[in-house]
Parts: structure tokens; sequence; C-alpha cells
């Protein structure tokens, strides 16, 4: 008997550890740790909806990808978030008949002001458990790039490098929830 209440607890402790998450919030940096601003990512019956708002990166067009690993902002041009999140084995490009990766998302048009205010829809992905989920085990990236996606080039649309990173992991939303709850005032009883 002591053994069932020893697995049922590991269980129940197990399952506490990351709740099922279907909002993410994540803080979208460059090489020097700078933030541009925050994309939400929220799970909706197409996908995941992306509501993003970015400011002081370069006007123009800038492809955007889900990269297969979490990404680190101390290092140059962000190579530790891999390749493109392609759990499917497909092709490159949204343009491309044998695609398109699930990494693969819309070019992000950036104002002369340098200001990026869209919501974007990623039908490919997930929030939730599955073969296309973002919350992998080895973590998964948001990566924006100098140039936009052709949508065809292999592998990677011919977007330049990375100019920055955002890193989508269960346990960076589960501290955040954490520390913003430490930093709200308690209730004040008057006495």
């Amino acid at each position: 008997m002591k053994k069932w209440i020893a697995i049922f607890s590991l269980f129940f402790i197990t399952g506490c550890v990351y709740p099922d998450v279907k909002k993410i919030e994540i803080d979208m940096m460059n090489s020097d740790q700078d933030s541009y601003g925050t994309v939400l990512l929220q799970e909706v019956a197409e996908g995941v909806n992306m509501t993003i708002d970015l400011e002081g990166l370069p006007p123009g067009e800038h492809a955007m990808h889900f990269h297969g690993k979490r990404g680190s902002v101390s290092h140059q041009y962000f190579t530790s978030a891999g390749d493109h999140y392609n759990p499917e084995d497909k092709q490159h490009g949204l343009l491309n008949p044998e695609g398109a990766h699930a990494g693969d998302l819309p070019n992000l048009v950036v104002g002369e002001d340098g200001v990026a205010s869209v919501e974007i829809l990623a039908p490919s992905v997930t929030l939730s458990e599955g073969t296309t989920t973002l919350f992998t085990k080895q973590g998964t990236s948001l990566i924006i790039h100098e140039a936009g996606d052709d949508g065809m080039s292999q592998p990677a649309g011919d977007a330049g490098v990375r100019i920055a990173c955002g890193v989508i992991s269960k346990e960076n939303q589960t501290m955040k929830e954490v520390t913003e709850n430490e930093t709200e005032a308690p209730d004040q009883k008057e006495e």
C-alpha cells in the first residue's frame, strides 16, 4: 500500500511542476540582451496566435521562425537556437509545395519608426502536447532575421543573420508567473 501511495504522490507532484500552459509571453532580445519587447503566444483552435509588440527593430521585412532548440541571448547570432523547428521533416518555405517547416512564419513587417505591432497565426504548431508542440524537451525559440524570407530557398529562406531571440519554455513561464505574484502588493487589512 505504501508503494502505491508513493507512486501516486510522485505522479501528483510531477503533474504540478509545469501546468498545462495555453498562453506564454516571451521577451525578444538582441545579442546585447536588450529587449525589443514581447510576443504573446496563445493556443487557439487554429494553432497558436502570436500578438507581437516590438520596437527598435530595423524598418522593413524580417523573416521570423520558430527554431528547434532553446536559444541563448549570450551567443552572437543566436546559433544555439539550432535550425528551424521541423518535427515533420518537411522542406523550408511557406511557398514550397513540399513544405513548410512547422516553424516557418510569415515575414514580420517593421514600420519606419521601428515598431511592429501585429497579430499572426502560426497554424502548424501548438502549445499542447503532440508532435508539433513548442514545449519540447530541448526547448524552442522564436528568431527574427535581418532580412525577409523568400519562402523557397533551402534551408532557411535566404533571410540573413539572426537579430533577435525569444526563448519558449514552460519553465520560463512558470518562473515569470511566480516572480510576478511575489512582486504584487499584499492585500492590506484595515484594523
